[in-house]
């Protein structure tokens, strides 16, 4: 990596993306900066300011405004940081938007899918090309994402998929649920396990093409469950939290293997939960 460091990290308002912007502000150096950004202006300019001030913080933070369902806007920040630092060494692709147990699914899957899937395809199709080799581009995702949640009918339609195969998925996934026929096909009904299986299968996309000169390079391309965290999105569907993480305690077991070097070969392009690789094909891990 160069002598300054520049960072990314989505959906970092507030919860684990926050606490990652806090965490790798302390981790790293006075010349570095860390980029916060999230859809509403003000809560960014807001959260930038408070982790810019943290006692812990030593690297700069910068606020910046991102939507991620927006692709273009996406691709002009990716367009943008490479024009002015020459590349960028970590992304964290972390925004989410909240369901909640009491609408229908049918009525939130949009809003959901927008920001969970066609923002993580907009961050992986865009800021892939300007991390740094060396650098690392990291999906937050969810022990829900491995294959093996999804019905047996439908594991040949992830199977070495590329993105824009995925990204097709998606958008027929979205369609059966909207029509009703969604559960027929072998879909969950819960909308949060095939969009965490799709998210996973975009990394594994993206990491299929990259894999032999990101190695000799040392670039990590992966996906990372930080566990279950105790947050206003996680308690209406989950009822022990005994052995849930603070978002502070789940962004420092991410940033611990964001960090790490060198690179492991077993876990580029897979999805890791504190540090070991989640098969693809097993069901939800704890």
């Amino acid at each position: 990596m160069t002598a300054q460091r520049i960072a990314l990290v989505t959906g970092a308002n507030q919860g684990v993306g926050y606490a990652l912007v806090e965490g790798l502000a302390a981790r790293w150096n006075p010349d570095d900066l860390v980029l916060l950004t999230g859809r509403n202006r003000s809560r960014v300019a807001e959260a930038a300011a408070r982790a810019g001030g943290a006692s812990t913080t030593v690297a700069r933070v910068e606020g910046r405004p991102l939507d991620v369902t927006d692709a273009g806007a996406v691709a002009r920040m990716a367009a943008g940081l490479a024009g002015q630092y020459g590349g960028i060494d970590v992304v964290v692709s972390n925004a989410a938007a909240r369901i909640t147990p009491d609408l229908p699914q049918e009525k939130q899957a949009d809003a959901f899918v927008d920001v969970a899937n066609g923002g993580t395809h907009a961050i992986l199709r865009s800021f892939g090309p300007v991390v740094r080799p060396g650098g690392r581009l990291i999906v937050v995702a969810s022990a829900l994402g491995t294959l093996g949640n999804l019905d047996e009918r439908l594991h040949p339609l992830f199977e070495n998929a590329s993105l824009d195969e995925v990204e097709s998925l998606v958008e027929s996934w979205r369609t059966a649920v909207h029509a009703g026929t969604a559960q027929d096909l072998g879909w969950p009904q819960w909308i949060n396990v095939p969009s965490k299986v799709a998210q996973v299968a975009a990394v594994r996309a993206v990491a299929s093409e990259r894999r032999e000169t990101d190695l000799e390079e040392g670039t990590m391309v992966a996906a990372v469950c930080p566990g279950l965290v105790d947050t206003p999105a996680s308690r209406p569907w989950f009822e022990d939290f005994s052995q849930a993480r603070t978002p502070a305690e789940a962004a420092a077991v991410v940033l611990d293997f964001v960090l790490a070097e060198p690179v492991d070969p077993a876990a580029y392009g897979e999805l890791v939960r504190d540090g070991k690789v989640l098969p693809w094909l097993s069901a939800r891990h704890g």
